[in-house]
């Protein structure tokens, strides 16, 4: 089994009409297309499809194909939800889209994400139509020391190299929290975007921001604070709170510089 993943990029007029038809032409594919006409909203599709390659071609599904079902029956829901009814919950987009576009992709797809902004996300599985996985990233800045009392000093500066600084060192932390929320929630209550920021910032950010890991908190008084360590201990930190608003965590990334991140739970492909 085989995973393609496509990204379709575009501009939603927020006007409508004639002028953004008129500039459809596929100028610059890169940045996107339709362009963006005026004051408008730049938003971004990844599709992911599975199946065997096609023994002769050795596609899985054509990118044309992908781009045209995209562009033909999906971009139009987004551009009616954003310019006539834009206050629906993205994942009910989603929700109408899905079932249109799998049909056309001869029932290759897997997974649709929509990137609202290079920070915040909505995305629906296939496997699991009646909900949708909202995420968010956010930062916090904080210092630590990489050190294991139970080893000799030689030892740990042969482990942790500079992160073993006696004086310590900081990172701007950036982490990720996927959360899962049923699209018809009981009561017709949806856990929102605004109400998970609120728990991830009284939960995470209030307690670790500004803190030195090691001395300032309960958490990593006696655990290294690696970042494997950290996402651990934010996962399990924001599980009951999310439950307790109906939602589910199903991971969180945390990365500790642009080239290193980890992420707990692992994927398990979904």
């Amino acid at each position: 089994m085989l995973e393609l993943s496509r990204t379709i990029r575009f501009s939603v007029d927020l006007a409508g009409g004639e002028n953004q038809q008129k500039l459809r032409g596929r100028y610059n594919t890169f940045a996107g297309w339709p362009t963006m006409v005026g004051l408008g909203a730049y938003y971004e599709l990844d599709v992911v499809c599975r199946g065997q390659a096609d023994v002769l071609t050795g596609y899985i599904m054509n990118i044309s194909a992908i781009d045209r079902a995209v562009r033909e029956h999906g971009l139009p829901l987004i551009e009616h939800a954003v310019r006539s009814r834009p206050q629906p919950d993205p994942g009910h987009v989603l929700a109408e889209m899905a079932p249109v576009l799998q049909p056309v992709l001869q029932g290759s797809v897997h997974s649709i994400r929509w990137r609202l902004t290079p920070y915040y996300s909505v995305a629906m599985s296939m496997a699991a139509p009646d909900q949708v996985l909202i995420s968010q990233q956010f930062e916090f800045s904080a210092s630590h020391r990489l050190h294991v009392p139970s080893l000799s000093d030689r030892a740990n500066r042969e482990t942790f190299g500079k992160c073993n600084n006696p004086n310590s060192h900081g990172h701007n932390y950036r982490i990720e929290p996927m959360v899962a929320v049923p699209l018809n929630a009981p009561g017709g209550r949806q856990l929102s975007l605004p109400e998970i920021e609120r728990i991830v910032d009284q939960t995470v950010i209030q307690r670790f921001d500004h803190k030195h890991l090691n001395l300032d908190t309960k958490e990593f008084a006696e655990l290294n604070p690696s970042v494997e360590n950290i996402a651990k201990v934010l996962f399990e930190l924001l599980g009951d709170p999310i439950s307790a608003a109906g939602g589910r965590l199903v991971r969180i990334r945390v990365w500790e510089t642009e080239k290193t991140s980890c992420t707990y739970p692992a994927s398990a492909g979904e």
